[in-house]
C-alpha cells in the first residue's frame, strides 16, 4: 500500500510539475521544416496572447539538452528570464537535428558555424515571422560560445538571405579569431559580452575584431568583464577545470568554466535591454 501510495504521490507531482511548465509557456518542442530537412527545436512563449517580440538562441558546442534529455539549465534560466521580460524564445537543434551529440571534443564539426548554423538560425527566423503570437520584424539573435560564434557569422552583411532581417543581435563568449581575419562586420546592432579570463575564447581577439569593423558596421558594442571565465552567466556552476575541449586558448584541451557573479548579473539585465530595442 505504501508503495502504491508513494508511486501515486510521485505521479501526482510529474503531472503538477508538467502542468506548471505548460501554463509558463515551456518548454515546447517544435519541428521546423526548411526544404527536406526538419529542423528540431524547443520553444518557450510568456503568458498572454502576444504578439510578442522573439529570440533565438543559440546553443553551445553541447547542445541543446543535458544527458536526462531535458534543456540544459543555462538554457533554461535563460528562457525563463526572456520570457518573463516578454519574450518568445526558440531553441534550435542543430546537432541532434542531425543525428549528433556534444561536439565539444570534436576538432573537424560537420555542423559548421559559418554554415549549416547560420542556416539553422536563418529557417528559426523564417518560421517565427509565420507565428501569430510573434512581432516579424522583432525576431533577434542570441548565442553562447560556438552559438555566439554563429551569430556573429549570421549577422555579416553577406549573410543576410531576405529583405527582411533580425533586429539585433548578442554573443556571449563567442570566438572571433577567424571572424577577425575576414575582416568582420554586421549589418544589425550586436552586443558581445565576454570574460578577460576565458580560456575558451579569447577577450582580445573580439575586441581587436570590434575595432576593426568601427565605421563600416551597424552599431556595436563589447563588454569584457574581469575575473569572468567561459559560461559566466550559468546560474549555478562553481569555477571548475575541464579536460578533452578540442580548442583551447593553449592548445592544451583543458578550459575553465563556471559562474561568475557580477558578469551573470550584468549580463542578465544587459541582454533583455539590447534585445528590446
Amino acid at each position: 500500500m505504501q508503495s502504491g501510495l508513494a508511486l501515486a504521490s510521485t505521479v501526482l507531482v510529474a503531472l503538477l510539475l508538467a502542468g506548471s511548465d505548460a501554463m509558463a509557456g515551456g518548454p515546447e518542442p517544435v519541428e521546423l521544416h526548411d526544404g527536406e530537412f526538419t529542423l528540431k527545436a524547443t520553444i518557450f512563449r510568456p503568458e498572454g496572447p502576444g504578439p510578442f517580440p522573439a529570440i533565438i538562441g543559440m546553443h553551445d558546442c553541447g547542445g541543446l539538452m543535458d544527458a536526462a534529455g531535458t534543456v540544459a539549465v543555462k538554457y533554461r534560466d535563460w528562457a525563463q528570464l526572456l520570457t518573463k521580460d516578454g519574450f518568445v524564445v526558440l531553441f534550435p537543434e542543430s546537432y541532434s537535428s542531425r543525428g549528433l551529440g556534444n561536439q565539444c571534443g570534436t576538432r573537424i564539426r560537420p555542423v559548421r558555424i559559418d554554415h549549416e548554423r547560420v542556416a539553422d538560425a536563418n529557417a528559426a527566423r523564417r518560421w517565427l515571422m509565420a507565428q501569430p503570437d510573434v512581432k516579424p520584424e522583432h525576431i533577434s539573435l542570441l548565442g553562447w560560445s560556438n552559438g555566439g560564434s554563429s551569430v556573429l557569422w549570421t549577422v555579416r552583411p553577406q549573410h543576410r538571405d531576405e529583405k527582411s532581417d533580425f533586429r539585433s543581435a548578442v554573443a556571449l563568449y563567442p570566438g572571433c579569431r577567424r571572424l577577425e581575419t575576414t575582416a568582420w562586420s554586421t549589418r544589425v546592432p550586436t552586443l558581445i559580452l565576454i570574460g578577460a579570463s576565458d580560456d575558451v575564447s579569447s577577450a582580445l581577439d573580439c575586441e581587436r575584431m570590434v575595432a576593426g569593423a568601427k565605421g563600416r558596421s551597424a552599431r556595436i558594442a563589447i563588454v569584457v568583464y574581469p575575473g569572468a571565465f567561459h559560461d559566466f552567466d550559468h546560474p549555478n556552476r562553481p569555477l571548475q577545470l575541464r579536460t578533452g575541449y578540442a580548442f583551447s586558448a593553449d592548445g592544451s584541451g583543458r578550459i575553465h568554466t563556471g559562474t561568475n557573479a557580477a558578469a551573470r548579473s550584468d549580463s542578465i539585465k544587459r541582454v533583455p535591454q539590447w534585445l528590446a530595442r
